[in-house]
């Protein structure tokens, strides 16, 4: 039951991530790429401090550099994302991001020698192909954006994985503050080193940075920090991949973007990819009670 209930908020995060895209694009046209960085991090980091402020005073020395690890990576993947998203569509940064549903199980292979599970690679296929299908319009060459998109998909890879295995031994509330703490120390120290700190804003811009300190960042990330406690690395990747889905769906809702049948099939792989990940564990729980009686 409590892993149904981290897919649950995982799939929360998904949908919350995509609308990102759309916001985040928004936000760029008013404010640069580290602007729009440090925005979210500092108001999700003081929204934090205010629900959980209390948690500050336990916090362990392992729970200090383990977010501390959490919040570099966050920046480097967010960096090189919105970074990317100036020189790219949503939709495709969105493709491109989710990469990362590929990555992460062989992270888990390289590096702690976890085998890797059959049903989990044939949904991250079917996944990554779905969102090729969902995402991909057009012309299919690379570029500057595509490519530190790409980039950021081996940094979110590297986030998703950490997480799912700091939050096993560690309170991910607590992992969850100073990642974002660490985030915008980081942020606040390159708009410094940049001389670029905005004086005034259009409220276009006030609006999409609240939206994404509130839902993109602080709901979001916990939700998924608190989720990574009942699942798997891998199987979480694959829920949070469809992001692209209600990135490229928003997209097309708010930003015009054209809806094509490939959208609509690579919606539907997507699916079936997330389907493959879930009736895995249902149907061994079912051959465990077949085999006891």
């Amino acid at each position: 039951m409590r892993q149904y209930i981290g897919d649950g908020m995982l799939l929360i995060t998904a949908i919350v991530w995509g609308s990102g895209f759309v916001v985040t694009a928004i936000a760029l046209n008013y404010l640069t790429a580290y602007q729009v960085m440090a925005g979210r991090f500092v108001l999700a980091s003081i929204i934090l401090i205010i629900l959980f402020g209390n948690r500050i005073k336990k916090f362990t020395r392992s729970v200090v550099w383990k977010g501390a690890i959490l919040g570099a990576i966050l920046y480097v993947a967010f960096a090189l994302q919105t970074v990317g998203l100036e020189y790219t569509t949503p939709s495709k940064n969105a493709f491109l991001t989710a990469v990362n549903v590929v990555i992460v199980p062989i992270l888990a292979y390289f590096i702690y020698k976890r085998r890797i599970d059959r049903n989990e690679v044939i949904g991250s296929f079917i996944a990554i192909i779905g969102i090729g299908f969902l995402s991909l319009q057009g012309s299919m060459t690379i570029n500057i954006g595509d490519a530190l998109t790409l980039a950021c998909a081996v940094g979110f890879a590297f986030d998703i994985f950490y997480t799912n295995h700091f939050v096993k031994k560690e309170d991910a509330i607590s992992l969850t503050i100073v990642q974002f703490m660490t985030a915008s120390f980081i942020s606040v120290i390159v708009l410094l080193a940049q001389r670029d700190i905005p004086v005034e804003m259009e409220k276009e811009a006030i609006y999409s940075l609240i939206y994404l300190a509130i839902f993109s960042t602080t709901i979001a990330y916990l939700c998924q920090n608190i989720a990574f406690k009942y699942t798997t690395a891998t199987r979480g990747a694959i829920i949070l991949s469809t992001e692209s889905f209600f990135g490229t769906v928003l997209s097309v809702l708010f930003l015009k973007e054209v809806l094509t049948v490939p959208m609509v099939i690579g919606a539907l792989l997507i699916m079936m990819a997330i389907l493959i990940a879930e009736i895995k564990p249902v149907l061994k729980k079912r051959k465990v009670v077949r085999d006891a009686s």
